[in-house]
């Protein structure tokens, strides 16, 4: 019988054959915390009584980065020392966003088995990998041991066909099919996307795709491996490693094969407060918003600032509107210095703030007061996430937003594109 891929590398983390539903203790390849949930990880390591960590691991400080109070300051404290302590890497401040740094750095292949203590970890299958996101305490187990215990989930198989229409981008596709599926709609999935489309997108947008897997349940998310998968790894990991793109077998059983045709698919915008209320960009035109948010591990990539620049060169942001914007890792920051994406941004009168989480998750830099409404490129708008539960959040591609940002109202990208 032939294989998905989830199927195929858990087989190999297992050192055996396995299917959709078996259950088994999987070798961990790499496994990372960051400062939201790095506190627990740490408890639980002491209460272990664990003096080395099994598996290569890291620690990012993302969600609050610089720190916004003194509690915070205590835990970014720790876990300095922690990772002294361990002599494992840590991205400080200022280095962006957990899940562009990792697989910046060059540590993410094809058909690793990768644990992240955040729901967004799904977001390396980007590049083939098995990636997850667990609870801190199971993240300490793999830890304290090297492996954790995992049920191999089915896998749905996604097609993706047609010409991309003007005006519509990776976040409108991924939107788009959560949508349709809806939030609950591949929980404990795993789900393969091929199809035209997905071969056209660039990495940034496979990334923006698999990222947002978990919106609607997913487990893991496996975008093609192909040229442009390897040449973008090239660039990131050192030449002693070996790439070895992981496919499905021809016989590989599906729960479920959808196909979808986006050659007529508009903008998308998802409403508040579920992220898969969905509908086109026109279904919600002139809706009057505060603030527009451009970053994320979603969206804060370098073709996501190039999309918004486009938009904003030349304009000014409307009056009574904070558009805020943070880069996804520093490298993109100095990549967008450079092509002179940020100076557009503070001429057009947006604020640019240290590459992290911070607004996406509601903990600083642009916490929304009572009845604003925020157009974002995050991941989720769910009553509270960015801050104020009585704040309303949509989400959409950058093109809408900075499209947005400049009428003070959700607005339609093809209008300036």
């Amino acid at each position: 019988m032939g294989k998905t891929i989830a199927e195929k590398i858990l087989g190999n983390h297992a050192s055996k054959e396995l299917k959709a539903g078996d259950f088994a203790v999987c070798k961990v390849d790499f496994a990372f915390g960051q400062d939201g949930a790095s506190s627990i990880i740490m408890d639980r390591l002491e209460e272990l009584g664990v003096k080395r960590i099994k598996t290569k691991f890291c620690m990012v400080i993302d969600h609050n980065a610089p720190s916004p109070n003194e509690g915070v300051s205590r835990i970014h404290k720790r876990m300095r020392e922690f990772s002294q302590n361990y002599a494992t890497q840590l991205y400080d401040i200022g280095c962006g966003v957990c899940h562009q740094v990792i697989p910046e750095s060059g540590r993410i292949l094809p058909g690793d088995l990768i644990l992240g203590a955040d729901s967004h970890t799904c977001t390396y299958g980007a590049v083939g990998a098995f990636s997850t996101g667990v609870g801190s305490t199971d993240l300490a187990i793999t830890l304290a041991t090297g492996k954790n215990w995992f049920k191999v989930p089915q896998t749905m198989k996604i097609l993706v066909k047609g010409k991309i229409p003007k005006g519509v981008f990776a976040k409108d596709i991924i939107l788009y099919i959560i949508g349709n599926i809806g939030s609950h709609g591949a929980t404990y999935k795993a789900v393969e996307f091929y199809g035209e489309v997905m071969d056209k997108l660039d990495m940034d947008g496979r990334f923006t795709i698999s990222n947002m897997v978990v919106e609607m349940g997913a487990k893991a998310g496996f975008m093609p491996q192909d040229k442009k998968t390897v040449a973008w790894l090239k660039q990131k990991v050192s030449k002693n490693k070996s790439i070895k793109p992981v496919a499905a077998d021809k016989g590989a059983r599906y729960t479920k094969v959808l196909e979808y045709d986006i050659s007529k698919l508009k903008p998308q915008v998802s409403s508040p407060h579920s992220v898969d209320n969905v509908v086109p960009v026109d279904k919600l035109k002139g809706v009057k918003i505060n603030e527009a948010f451009l970053g994320t591990c979603t969206n804060g990539r370098l073709q996501d600032l190039k999309i918004a620049a486009t938009i904003l060169k030349t304009k000014k942001i409307a009056p009574g509107v904070k558009f805020i914007i943070s880069p996804a890792s520093r490298t993109i920051f100095l990549e967008a210095l450079k092509l002179g994406i940020i100076d557009i941004f503070i001429k057009s009168g947006a604020v640019v703030v240290s590459p992290g989480c911070g607004p996406c998750v509601g903990t600083h830099n642009g916490i929304p007061a009572d009845g604003e409404v925020v157009i974002s490129t995050a991941n989720r708008n769910f009553k509270g996430r960015m801050g104020n539960p009585n704040a309303f959040i949509y989400l959409a591609s950058p093109a809408t937003v900075a499209a947005s940002a400049l009428g003070a109202k959700i607005t339609d990208p093809r209008e300036y594109l």
